[in-house]
């Protein structure tokens, strides 16, 4: 006798179904950081999500970040550093670390990741094949009753391009790419860049169906904490004039923003923290997180 739970694993297949049908064959880009990179039981079902987007037609593609481990990996060397509005200064040393453990290390733990699961991964950095192309990041700070303030970040960048098509040959062979965001300029010099930003570039160079950035938080939060389920430009826009996006929220809003007006359809802020939580977003009516979109509609999320 076909018990309740296996009915209730049927529903939700069911379910899922509008939601692969409209994703089918389209290309979903995933910015993967925080806490779903370090819990053993998160970094699996992270692998076992984006597996199962690739065997039922979906394109994943994989931005990833690591500032703790290259905080921890400076801490060992004895690198000191320092942070401006978020971004870390690098000088020439920090970038040598910056690049061993972003390329090297954790993108290839990633790829591992996937593959051991039965993915088929393939790490980027990107410096292969001129992937992300980029300039020196100028920060200019406004001062009220003074001269703006002009900071030297040192070998922090900002994307101007992206070779989509390296990425798009790599999803035609069935690979899933995984990239690692340091970029590079037209004199061969290396930059180290925010992944958010590098994740929403990557969306629109190719076209992408999706944007999703994995954090450490429910998603936007309201003035008494409860979550917003979405928002469209305007009000997203609102939200960071009010103060209602506020801290390290505001540069991951107009990072999707951004996407969104570049062409992507959506884009998701979500808790990477919940296991499963890019399916639980991506295939159920009401998701998990907030999602932003050119211009709301009212009815659903898909």
């Amino acid at each position: 006798m076909i018990c309740d739970s296996e009915h209730e694993k049927a529903r939700l297949l069911l379910e899922a179904l509008p939601y692969i049908r409209d994703f089918y064959g389209k290309t979903i880009v995933i910015k993967y950081g925080g806490h779903a990179m370090v819990d053993e039981d998160l970094k699996r079902a992270f692998a076992l999500n984006v597996i199962l987007l690739k065997y039922v037609g979906i394109n994943p593609v994989i931005v990833h970040g690591g500032g703790p481990q290259i905080g921890k990996m400076l801490d060992q060397l004895g690198i000191a550093c320092q942070f401006r509005q978020g971004l870390r200064i690098t000088d020439t040393a920090t970038m040598d670390v910056v690049e061993m453990v972003l390329a090297g290390k954790i993108n290839k733990q990633i790829v591992s990741l996937i593959n051991r699961h039965g993915g088929m991964s393939v790490g980027l950095s990107g410096k292969d094949g001129n992937l992300i192309q980029a300039r020196k990041l100028e920060m200019v700070l406004e001062r009220k009753d003074a001269p703006p303030e002009i900071i030297d970040l040192g070998k922090v960048g900002e994307v101007t391009g992206i070779n989509a098509t390296l990425i798009n040959t790599l999803k035609g062979q069935g690979f899933i790419p995984v990239i690692a965001p340091v970029g590079v300029d037209e004199e061969g010099e290396t930059y180290n860049i925010n992944a958010d930003a590098v994740a929403g570039a990557v969306a629109v160079a190719l076209s992408a169906k999706r944007l999703v950035l994995l954090t450490d938080v429910a998603g936007v939060l309201d003035a008494s904490g409860q979550l917003i389920s979405s928002l469209d430009l305007r009000e997203a826009s609102v939200a960071i004039e009010e103060g209602t996006v506020k801290g390290g929220m505001i540069p991951k809003m107009k990072c999707c923003m951004e996407a969104v007006d570049g062409g992507v359809e959506k884009a998701h802020v979500l808790d990477g923290r919940v296991e499963n939580s890019i399916i639980l977003e991506l295939f159920t009516t009401s998701g998990i997180g907030t999602e932003i979109v050119h211009r709301r509609k009212r009815e659903n999320r898909i």
